[in-house]
């Protein structure tokens, strides 16, 4: 008979680890406040179906309804763990009685009172494999039972019954066992049945079953079947079960701890070798980094019961939690984890593995948070271990926890022992101020790209004590280009950039620190030329345009034409494409305003001088009212007004904004400013005019 069905328990007390199921039960039948209807769940081999059987003992009893049945009844006899059963007892199974047929047919016999026994008791296993139909069959029989009747039904899906039977029952949920008390129960067996265990073998065992209770009595007894004179050992458990060895696991950490890529491979070729899963090992490595992670946060993690760990196994468990950092264990964990989901049917397992293995030992590699905190432990570890005069290796890192092999790591000199090097002098110590190296342009050399760059980053470096720097004076001549000696680096090697520094704004015109408005209208062929090749569209609404007035950084464009200015001033993309090209020919960063006055189109332009304290001053093509009053501003059309946040425009004291006047041939002008364009530019004819209605 399977070890299974020998020690199935026949006491409520003699469930294992369900004690918040069996102790309200047993209060129940000792109070007498039994229901009608009982759902119990849970996973598969926890004791769902033999709790079913010892209610049902323990309600026909003749000392019932009890929690400790008499067993030396007929009706305990029968209903005994070993027994026949009872017929007054039914227990059916819903995956082969759960069509409506089989409903009627339990309905009907029912009704019939209990031969020999108090209770007519029925017992549906996988109660969630009953059709829809079933279920509303059974529905008013569970809802309204006669008085000896009495419902268990037992399922793993409790989802799957429906609502109206759960919601008439009482439910009892079973859950996993753990780890320690299936030990201890598969040692109580293998005292029973005369067979020694080895503690590591039990412990697999139970990590196998998962908390099952059948499960792991299954499992052990087909270690007991194959087992020797020796009994049920380790070396057996592993090879059946299929699980790492714990030699194989702790050489893996150890390797990890001490970046030691030859050992960590080595590993990795036994497990192939020997025939394991590789997504087994993966699973029981993510297990041993579990439990390291909790020996680091829980010291006492081993005596509290937190950690299922053999005796054996605990010394080596400590040394590797103290090898390892808890940055290094908790990126590991993640690794691990990420690459358990890869190797899931992968075509090259082994492959995976390897993969997983160099991402553990390249913790430089990887730039997350869990890298960088791995990273930083590893490297306050070193200093702890040096600090406390621990030995260095030849590359200057502690025996026990050798550098990465991808650069051999500089020897970290002791606080307390300091190294003195007879061949070199000793550094100079670092001082504390931060010298700021800005480069203050100069238009004459650099390139257009360099002199629209909004800001120039600086370097800071850490320099040696030393007198201050002398500050260059007005005759000192220009100042210095900082030369590549001049950027030290500072102590962690990283440049530290510094606020964007922006030149100071210049008054008036460019003179001192660009181009002149004479050079501007000798180049402004060249830049019409240049916005040609940007935008034709453009290029044709700037023709007969020139630059008229310079007022700091902006730079006041004369149109001869209203219609085509407004049409310009409209687009701030055709004005943009024209600073760009300024930009270009005349490497001038201005800002462009286009006014109504004179260009090309019309007469000769005015004073430079005129114009360059009155922006936008050109004369217009027709005598305007500020002309004759002496006043040297033209007064703007309609077309050449623009919102104030499109438009900058330098301020003008001496002129206002006159308001147009109701008989200006511009303002009548205006309203066929439409059709004027697309005579002029399209070359089109007017063929019929007529009224619009009102």
């Amino acid at each position: 008979m399977a070890l299974y069905r020998t020690y199935r328990p026949g006491r409520l007390a003699d469930v294992i680890g369900q004690p918040h199921v069996t102790e309200p039960l047993a209060r129940a039948l000792d109070t007498g406040r039994v229901h009608h209807a009982y759902l119990f769940t849970g996973p598969r081999g926890c004791g769902k179906t033999s709790t079913a059987r010892i209610l049902a003992r323990s309600l026909n009893c003749v000392k019932g309804p009890t929690s400790e049945p008499c067993g030396v009844c007929q009706s305990c006899l029968d209903l005994a763990p070993d027994g026949p059963g009872s017929i007054d007892v039914v227990e059916m199974d819903a995956a082969t009685h759960g069509l409506v047929d089989d409903a009627r047919d339990l309905r009907e016999k029912a009704m019939y009172a209990p031969v020999a026994s108090r209770y007519k008791i029925y017992i549906i296993d996988e109660a969630h494999q009953l059709s829809t139909g079933a279920a509303n069959a059974l529905l008013k029989l569970i809802e309204e039972p006669p008085p000896q009747l009495r419902f268990v039904f037992a399922t793993t899906e409790p989802d799957k019954i429906i609502s109206t039977i759960r919601s008439r029952t009482h439910q009892y949920p079973f859950r996993l066992v753990s780890l320690r008390h299936l030990q201890e129960h598969l040692a109580w067996v293998c005292v029973q049945e005369g067979v020694p265990a080895e503690p590591g073998a039990l412990t697999l065992i139970a990590r196998a079953s998962q908390g099952s209770v059948r499960d792991s009595q299954s499992i052990l007894g087909q270690l007991i079947a194959g087992s020797g004179e020796a009994g049920v050992t380790y070396d057996e458990a592993v090879g059946q079960l299929g699980f790492t060895d714990v030699a194989l696991l702790d050489q893996a950490v150890e390797a990890l701890a001490a970046v030691d890529g030859a050992s960590l491979f080595g590993v990795v070729e036994r497990v192939v070798e020997g025939g394991i899963d590789p997504r087994r090992f993966a699973t029981d490595l993510l297990e041993r980094l579990r439990d390291l992670l909790v020996l680091h946060q829980v010291p006492d993690a081993i005596d509290e019961g937190l950690l299922d760990l053999p005796d054996a196994q605990l010394d080596a468990v400590r040394r590797q939690g103290e090898s390892l950092g808890l940055g290094q264990l908790s990126r590991a964990a993640d690794l691990v984890s990420a690459g358990l989901s890869e190797l899931k049917g992968a075509t090259a397992p082994r492959l995976q593995l390897e993969l997983l293995c160099a991402r553990l030992l390249l913790p430089a590699v990887d730039d997350s948070d869990s890298g960088v905190l791995a990273r930083l432990d590893r490297v306050e570890r070193q200093v702890a271990y040096v600090a406390q005069g621990g030995p260095l290796d030849a590359t200057g890192a502690p025996t026990t926890t050798p550098p990465p092999a991808t650069a051999p790591r500089a020897p970290v000199p002791a606080t307390t022992q300091p190294v003195e090097s007879p061949a070199e002098p000793p550094a100079a110590p670092v001082a504390a101020a931060v010298v700021v190296v800005v480069e203050d342009p100069d238009p004459s050399t650099e390139s257009p790209a360099a002199s629209t760059e909004p800001s120039r980053r600086a370097r800071a470096a850490a320099a040696p004590a030393a007198p201050a720097r002398p500050q260059p004076t007005a005759s000192s001549g220009p100042p210095r280009r900082p030369q590549p000696s001049d950027a030290r680096p500072v102590t962690d090697g990283a440049p530290v950039d510094e606020a964007p520094q922006d030149p100071p704004a210049s008054s008036g015109d460019l003179g001192a620190s660009g181009p002149s408005l004479e050079s501007l209208r000798s180049s402004w062929p060249a830049i019409l030329e240049a916005m040609r090749e940007k935008t034709k569209v453009g290029y044709s609404l700037a023709q007969g345009t020139v630059p008229v007035a310079l007022h700091g950084r902006t730079l006041a464009v004369g149109h001869p034409d209203p219609n085509r200015m407004g049409i310009l001033l409209g687009n701030k993309g055709h004005l943009g494409l024209l600073t760009l090209a300024i930009l270009d020919v005349a490497q001038a960063e201005v800002e462009v305003d286009v006014v109504l006055g004179v260009g090309t189109a019309g007469t000769s332009t005015t004073d430079a001088s005129t114009q360059s304290s009155t922006p936008g001053g050109g004369a217009d093509s027709r005598p305007a009212p500020s002309e004759a009053s002496g006043d040297a501003a033209p007064t703007p059309s309609p077309a050449s007004r623009r919102p104030e946040a499109a438009r900058r425009t330098p301020p003008r004291p001496e002129a206002a904004e006159d308001e147009a006047a109701p008989d200006d041939p511009e303002v009548a002008d205006s309203d066929l400013a439409p059709l004027a364009l697309i005579q002029r530019e399209l070359g089109g004819n007017v063929v019929e005019e007529f009224d619009r209605p009102s």
